[in-house]
Order: C-alpha cells, then sequence, then structure tokens
C-alpha cells in the first residue's frame, strides 16, 4: 500500500488456485446444496471464489478441475476447446465388442428434447477385476446377471451423455467414473482427495 497526496492506493494480488478433486458418488458438483444433498463444500475447503468447471453427475464419480482463474474457465468452457475426457463404466450384462463398436462410431441420443448424434468416440474393454475404490453404497447386486466394464474417450460432454450412449446399445449403466481430463487422471487418488495444481501444470495439462 502507497500514499500519494491524499489517496490511499491499494495494491492486492489474487492467485489463482487450481484443484484436481476426486469427486465421490452421491455428491452435487456445486458449493450450495439441493434437496438435502451432500454438495462440495462438504467434502473440500476451499476460497469462496473457487469454483468447479464443468461438473460430474450426482450419480457419477471422479475428477472435477476447480479453480478461480476465470480466464481458465472460459478457455476450458469454449465450444472451440474440445479436451478429452475418460470414463471407466460398469454395465449390466457382458459388453459385446459390437456395442463397443457402435457406440465408437456414435450413436442418436436425446438432448434437451432433441435426437443428437454423439461424436465418434474411443472405445475399449476393461479388466472384470478393474482397480476401483469402493463404492458406498456398493451398486446393486444381482446373482444371475453379470456385470462388466469399458472404457470410454469423449471430446463432448452432453447432459448425462455417456449413460444415454450405453443406454442406445442396450447396457444400463450401473456405475460411472471419471478417470482422466486432459492429461490429469485419477491414478492413487481415493474418493474426496484434492490435488493442488500449479498453472505450469494446468496449462501442460490441458493445453499441450
Amino acid at each position: 500500500m502507497s500514499i500519494q497526496g491524499d489517496f490511499v492506493i491499494k495494491r492486492t494480488t489474487t492467485l489463482s488456485e487450481y484443484y484436481l478433486l476426486y469427486k465421490p458418488f452421491q455428491v452435487l458438483s456445486q458449493f450450495t446444496s439441493t434437496d438435502n444433498k451432500l454438495c462440495l463444500k462438504d467434502i473440500v475447503d476451499v476460497a469462496k471464489d473457487v469454483y468447479p468447471v464443468g461438473r460430474l453427475d450426482y450419480d457419477s464419480e471422479g475428477l472435477l478441475f476447480l479453480t478461480n482463474d476465470t480466464k481458465m474457465n472460459h478457455q476450458l468452457l469454449h465450444p472451440s476447446f474440445e479436451h478429452k475426457r475418460t470414463y471407466w463404466v460398469q454395465v449390466e450384462g457382458n459388453i459385446t465388442i459390437e456395442a463397443t463398436k457402435q457406440l465408437a462410431k456414435g450413436v442418436s441420443i436425446n438432448v434437451n428434447g432433441i435426437k443428437y448424434q454423439s461424436q465418434p468416440a474411443v472405445l475399449s474393454l476393461l479388466e472384470p477385476n478393474v482397480a476401483v475404490p469402493e463404492r458406498n453404497p456398493p451398486i446393486r447386486f444381482r446373482k444371475n446377471i453379470p456385470t462388466s466394464w469399458a472404457q470410454i474417450e469423449l471430446t463432448e460432454g452432453k447432459n448425462r451423455q455417456v449413460r444415454k450412449m450405453f443406454a442406445a446399445v442396450n447396457f444400463p449403466v450401473l456405475r460411472l467414473i471419471r478417470s482422466q481430463i486432459g492429461s490429469f487422471t485419477i491414478k492413487d487418488m481415493q474418493p474426496s482427495d484434492l490435488i493442488s495444481l500449479s498453472h505450469q501444470e494446468v496449462q501442460e495439462g490441458f493445453f499441450r
């Protein structure tokens, strides 16, 4: 702070903050609660001007990026910017190669009452015992119906898109985990883990 004549000039610097959060199941991707549901303020303690960029559904899990950098927020959400999002999907039944081929080419889903053709995606099958944290509560168990896991990589994010895509090929989603955004992954993270990132790490993770 300096004084010039009768005026006091205050110099303040707001440092940008960047975080990766492993959002647990049944937590809203916002800092205010609705319908008495858990929200982000119940699991993390960050500055009041820090908010998530994008979202995950209440019943989905995995990576969220949080920041108070408004320029970065705009860059990541602008339609011209397409960053990779990877999901691990547990479905009801043994997913078929044919279904993964259909999903990879794109399927018709409903987005806000309008038919939408999903863009081409990258699909692969995962091992049945894929290593993921236990979910609380766990998925419903049906003795005579197996489950299987697939990985899907998208560069778009329509409302509940992954669930709608798998439903379109008759494999209802039981569990959905966003495992990667940009080059950031949930490796070695557990639900509610919060990792602080530098500006350089964010630039390298999203823009290189």
